[in-house]
């Protein structure tokens, strides 16, 4: 009876894998199928060519959109990982008045959404002459309760016996800091890091609004202008086949940190 519900769980696990994957498989033949030939949905292209994927790098601000969307995920993943840190150690490990009502409050703005600080946050960023540059696209984005929160439930587990030690031993709040909660962090800090890269390298509707010219644009902005340029689907789909890799070097880079994470996680709880 066991062994017969274990295999309909991955029987069903499989299905469910499949139908991820399938997605993902018709971007990929519809990139590599030629122009003008029948593709998907209606037959299986006879050949395969990487035609619309040199047309795409080709394009006039491709490689331009692609760098504003590297500066624009990069920059936020290493100043929210260092800040979130910085905060989860400060409301995990330190005393000082009011800290839960200023951790609550910080984390309250999660039910706020994103909409409807969009109008006030533009409105602030134009009067400080930040439309269409690269801080007012990037410094608005990088206060994250989300990862303040998971940062500092990581480091409450820590023994408090190491910071003790750290103090006992003449070390100061910076190489504590840098010494102990960095390195025991490494498993939280590369998944989060994951998360963070992720959200701003496929975040559209911010950049959408910031982006006023089009060497601004980001990648999910500008290959959302080509839909309306008569580009044919064929060199979209290469354009999003494109997007896609980043995501999965970092996701295979670092996912032996998220076992990590989970696996350390597991055993504190």
């Amino acid at each position: 009876m066991r062994h017969r519900r274990l295999t309909w769980a991955h029987l069903l696990a499989t299905l469910f894998a499949l139908g991820t994957v399938l997605p993902f498989v018709a971007v990929l033949v519809l990139a590599l199928s030629p122009a003008g030939e029948p593709t998907l949905p209606h037959t299986w292209p006879e050949r395969l060519t990487l035609d619309n994927i040199q047309a795409t790098l080709q394009a006039s601000n491709f490689l331009k959109w692609t760098w504003n969307s590297f500066l624009y995920a990069a920059v936020s993943v290493v100043v929210i990982l260092l800040t979130a840190a910085m905060a989860g150690y400060a409301f995990a490990k330190k005393r000082f008045p009011g800290r839960e009502a200023i951790f609550w409050s910080f984390l309250a703005t999660l039910m706020v959404p994103t909409q409807a600080t969009l109008i006030p946050m533009f409105l602030l960023v134009s009067q400080l002459d930040g439309v269409d540059t690269y801080w007012g696209l990037i410094v608005p984005t990088l206060a994250n309760s989300q990862a303040v929160f998971l940062m500092r439930q990581f480091i409450r587990d820590l023994p408090d016996e190491l910071f003790d030690a750290a103090k006992v031993d003449g070390a100061g709040e910076w190489r504590t800091f840098a010494q102990i909660v960095l390195p025991l962090t490494r498993p939280i800090l590369a998944t989060l890091g994951i998360f963070v890269f992720l959200w701003h390298w496929n975040d559209f509707l911010w950049p959408l609004v910031m982006a006023q010219t089009d060497g601004m644009r980001t990648l999910t902005v500008g290959l959302s202008t080509l839909n309306t340029e008569s580009v044919p689907h064929a060199q979209l789909m290469a354009g999003a086949l494109i997007t896609v890799i980043p995501c999965l070097v970092i996701f295979f880079a670092l996912q032996r940190h998220i076992v990590a994470s989970i696996a350390s996680t597991g055993i504190k709880g």
